[in-house]
């Protein structure tokens, strides 16, 4: 990814391009973006491909690999995951392959650091998927696949596993993967001899019942990683040996503010580029909560909620520098651009509201 002295100058944006039997967006989006006012510039628009909600790019930043979050795609059941070829002057897109992702609402992945094997996430299903990457970019069989078993307190929510992101630590060893229906954050050594996602020594971190963890972040200081809890609109930090492997729970806070009653569930969390905030969102609520880390502890002081000026954001985006965070409102088809304060953490809207069906999730890069 791009270096916090080399700012990105495009993202790609991946959509909902069918929701609750509607059309909305028309599939993968590519913005230019400018570094002084951080606004976004559409550039292309790549068709053909249903549900692109989450993305993510290789090490080199030559290709794009992206989900396609359905119960069923090309005739067999479940989702899959596509191989794109990125044009390093235009940010434009080149189709290269598909692969079926083995499990259904295919909804994370990531390529590890060595840019040899795409991970993937399958939240309807509950399952995990290893995919060698070829050397021009395409995607070979499976060469793992993990199912996981249990459930948790939720009868609607938690009837059975979840998986719904798969996260690589710095040191390319491990992967976690929050799994929703059971509460816990599952742990796998990588081997990446075999392309296998072998369970850890303990094998995972359990949450609070009925918390629903969804997303997570590693800390820059490679110590702590915070969960965001999709249900029970919580954020948990833990340390995290990386020798190991292994979670140790230090705190677990609302993402939102006293006295809220309303409806509201959390969707994605990131740290600031400086590692002294965190930063998640809140669907009902609609806003970004801010927290300050303190690095020494683990433990999270509640700094805010910034307001999306939208609905159900979704996913956001942190730019490689720090300077801007970008909301993506899933049911408005915004992403509002804020600037962040480098000294307290908040944001401050910047007036650039970009248009955008159905927004999902954001990767930048810098390309030329």
């Amino acid at each position: 990814m791009p270096s916090q002295d080399q700012p990105a100058n495009f993202a790609f944006v991946g959509t909902y391009t069918q929701t609750r039997g509607r059309s909305r967006a028309e599939g993968i989006y590519v913005f230019r973006i400018d570094p002084t006012s951080g606004a976004l510039a559409l550039a292309h628009t790549t068709t053909g491909i249903v549900n692109p909600s989450f993305l993510a790019l290789d090490p080199q930043q030559r290709y794009l690999y992206a989900v396609n979050e359905l119960s069923e795609v090309d005739g067999p059941n479940g989702g899959a995951v596509n191989a794109y070829a990125i044009d390093r002057a235009t940010g434009a897109l080149t189709f290269l392959n598909r692969q079926p992702a083995h499990g259904s609402l295919t909804c994370h992945l990531e390529v590890d650091h060595t840019g040899k094997y795409l991970l993937v996430a399958n939240y309807g299903s509950g399952s995990v998927v290893a995919f060698p990457i070829l050397d021009d970019g395409r995607l070979a069989p499976a060469s793992d696949f993990v199912q996981h078993v249990g459930s948790s307190v939720n009868p609607e929510r938690q009837e059975g596993p979840h998986a719904h992101s798969i996260n690589i630590d710095a040191g390319n060893r491990f992967a976690l993967t929050p799994d929703l229906g059971m509460d816990k954050v599952m742990i796998y050594r990588i081997d990446l001899a075999a392309g296998k996602l072998i369970p850890n020594d303990p094998p995972f971190a359990a949450v609070a019942p009925g918390s629903g963890p969804r997303h997570l972040a590693y800390h820059p200081n490679r110590r702590l990683v915070f969960v965001i809890n999709e249900i029970g609109s919580t954020m948990t930090s833990f340390h995290w040996d990386e020798n190991r492997g292994a979670l140790e729970e230090i705190q677990t806070i609302s993402t939102l503010p006293a006295g809220f009653t309303g409806r509201s569930s959390c969707a994605d969390c990131h740290v600031s580029p400086s590692g002294k905030f965190l930063y998640g969102s809140n669907r009902g609520h609609d806003s970004i909560v801010i927290y300050a880390i303190d690095e020494a502890t683990g433990r999270l002081a509640l700094v805010g909620n910034e307001s999306t000026r939208g609905r159900i954001p979704r996913n956001f985006g942190i730019d490689p520098t720090g300077t801007y965070l970008y909301a993506e409102n899933q049911e408005s088809d915004t992403i509002v651009t804020f600037r962040i304060d480098q000294q307290s953490g908040k944001l401050t809207a910047t007036g650039q509201v970009t248009e955008v069906p159905a927004p999902v999730c954001m990767k930048f890069a810098q390309l030329s």
